[in-house]
């Protein structure tokens, strides 16, 4: 566990440097320990598991990391629930490159967009992500 409380470890699900446009079938996570100054002290990878988020254990191995946010693009209900059982708070319908993302966190220009797909079926992508907006939601 995280056991500095003027930090925070945070997750982005990660392809090729992008936010993923969804959680559970991301290339791996990117997690990221910033102090209370702002700064990034660590950046790390965390492989992601075969198959869905929320079938996964992919919540309880990050909650035992000490990460407590999660930077995404989009989800379902189920990994959304699976996350906040384990502590870990998501601000979703984030996109682009996950260091402009994490500058935005940082910034305070981020917040949740509500955005999920409406699908429980792991294998059905034929919709496109990339049709949501916004891309994030600044705060003034």
């Amino acid at each position: 566990m995280n056991s500095d409380k003027n930090m925070i470890k945070l997750a982005i699900p990660t392809r090729d440097n992008r936010v993923d446009d969804h959680f559970g079938h991301c290339d791996h996570y990117t997690v990221f320990t910033i102090d209370n100054q702002k700064q990034i002290l660590s950046e790390e990878r965390l492989d992601s598991p075969q198959g869905c988020g929320c079938k996964s254990n992919i919540a309880s191995v990050m909650k035992e990391m000490g990460i407590t946010l999660m930077l995404a693009g989009n989800m379902g209900m189920g990994a959304f629930n699976k996350l906040a059982e384990n502590g870990i708070k998501t601000l979703r319908g984030c996109k682009g490159d996950i260091r402009e993302v994490l500058k935005a966190y940082l910034d305070g220009r981020l917040t949740d967009s509500a955005e999920t797909c409406d699908h429980h079926d792991c294998g059905n992508h034929d919709h496109n992500h990339d049709t949501y907006t916004p891309v994030f939601t600044f705060v003034k």
